[in-house]
């Protein structure tokens, strides 16, 4: 069997483009004009990623931000452990000025995404305190100062995709969907696993408790996470669902209405975030050797998406997501970060990558097609709600033309700041580099080979086995994915 890695993806590497102008020209065979400065500006020059940019009452002193990342590496109950605290000590050094979550914290323990994810009422105050003072504390060794730094908690619970024991998955669902639960076992009659009225009432009393331990730890913000097909974000395409936390636009956006409500009034000093899957499309799955969307026909007119268009729900509608970001940002929302679909169930949407998870199929599209796709909904976003800080997504893949992009479109009002995700685990300093005018290090820029999403699919830690040395040599995990990409 060949290595996952040795295959050769069916679309042109971005590493074998040798300037802006060669990619450029690709891009316009793609029709996806991407935005590329030709040059890369350092703070000292101007880069309009030096700017700083107020969120709320606070400033963060430039516009790169870190995304939250899933991890697996807590304890069995959910408490932070060195390897993790490791990776909240990276986020820090990075240089970026908004550490939007460090990784998703679960409300519940029944929540959790995965028997070692963080847990909110293990950590408690301590466990959150540990997270916020070595972050804070890297970030000023490296950069002198954190007056400027907002670091902000991501708070969730994985609905449909809970797998809290190695037993495997125990989904909490807002409502049945005809295509979901026959692709994840769920019995379409089975009434156990629908969380009730009263089971949100109550979820939401341990989201509050939970903002309540981040606000007296001291972070700065609080992000409730709405997107990738987790609990918050089914809730926003529920129609199916009755009573008052479905059915119509304003029963369907109840819960996250409610828990900004909440949580505002409980923690008046913290700032409040919203991580948003901007538009989602049918589950895919690999058929052979592709990937295809589930069959969908016998479900029009499509009425289980959120941001798609319900006679094709292939295709994007953001009608509904503008309404929903216009009303976050009169509620006083901080600042929304902009992602799109499902990791477990559109990997090649929400992540466009080279190489396939091992759950995954081959890219069905140049992934580069997937990135102009996220950045243009975020900037017809920006356009139709000014007011609101954004966050963008999908800038990895762009690998050495990351920087060039993200100058590009917040030089040019698309977006206000630009969010890293898997690279900053392969090159968390990439921001610093990018500001003090470095040229960036090759040899550390993700190359999208998706091990830090094959791990945790195979019960591994995440993160990147090929470049980071540290998972390199990290024992046993570095020999069982090594396993894992020869059974590929």
């Amino acid at each position: 069997m060949t290595s996952q890695h040795s295959q050769q993806p069916r679309y042109p590497r971005v590493a074998r483009f040798r300037s802006t102008p060669d990619l450029r020209a690709h891009l316009t065979t793609l029709q996806s004009p991407i935005p590329l400065d030709d040059t890369v500006l350092s703070a000292a020059e101007g880069s309009p990623l030096a700017a700083a940019i107020n969120l709320g009452d606070r400033r963060a002193g430039n516009r790169w931000c870190i995304h939250p990342m899933e991890g697996w590496d807590a304890t069995d109950d959910g408490r932070p452990t060195d390897i993790l605290l490791r990776r909240w000590q990276r986020f820090g050094e990075s240089g970026a000025k908004l550490i939007w979550g460090g990784e998703a914290v679960a409300v519940v323990p029944e929540g959790r995404a995965n028997p070692n994810q963080l847990c909110g009422p293990v950590c408690g105050r301590p466990g959150f305190e540990s997270l916020l003072s070595t972050l804070r504390e890297a970030h000023r060794s490296r950069h002198g100062s954190t007056d400027d730094l907002i670091v902000a908690l991501q708070l969730t619970h994985s609905g449909r995709f809970s797998k809290p024991t190695a037993a495997g998955r125990q989904p909490q669902i807002a409502y049945h969907h005809p295509l979901l639960d026959s692709r994840h076992g769920i019995d379409p009659a089975d009434a156990s696993c629908l969380l009730s009225d009263d089971d949100v009432e109550r979820l939401i009393e341990r989201y509050v408790a939970a903002a309540r331990d981040a606000e007296a730890a001291g972070f700065d913000m609080v992000d409730l996470k709405s997107c990738h097909g987790y609990l918050v974000h089914e809730f926003l395409s529920a129609r199916r669902r009755p009573g008052r936390f479905g059915g119509d636009f304003a029963g369907r956006t109840r819960l996250l209405v409610t828990l900004i409500e909440r949580v505002r009034e409980a923690c008046p000093r913290l700032l409040i975030g919203v991580r948003l899957s901007l538009f989602d499309t049918v589950p895919w799955h690999k058929v052979g050797d592709h990937g295809e969307p589930w069959p969908y026909h016998d479900s029009l007119p499509y009425d289980c998406g959120f941001g798609v268009d319900e006679r094709d729900p292939t295709r994007i509608d953001l009608a509904e997501p503008i309404r929903l970001l216009t009303m976050l940002r009169d509620q006083g929302v901080a600042a929304v970060n902009l992602s799109a679909g499902s990791p477990y169930t559109v990997p090649h949407i929400i992540r466009p990558a080279a190489f396939p998870p091992s759950d995954g199929y081959p890219p069905p599209e140049d992934p580069l097609i997937g990135v102009w796709r996220q950045i243009d909904a975020a900037r017809q976003a920006k356009a139709a709600v000014p007011g609101l800080v954004m966050v963008g997504s999908g800038y990895t893949y762009l690998q050495d033309y990351a920087v060039h992009a993200a100058q590009a479109a917040v030089r040019q009002g698309w977006i206000d700041m630009v969010g890293l995700g898997r690279m900053v685990l392969s090159y968390p300093e990439l921001p610093a580099d990018s500001l003090a005018g470095k040229p960036l290090v090759r040899g550390a820029v993700c190359r999208t080979f998706s091990d830090c999403t094959t791990a945790p699919r195979n019960g591994l830690r995440s993160g990147c086995y090929p470049l980071d040395d540290f998972y390199k040599s990290l024992e046993p995990e570095a020999a069982e994915m090594k396993a894992v990409k020869q059974r590929a």
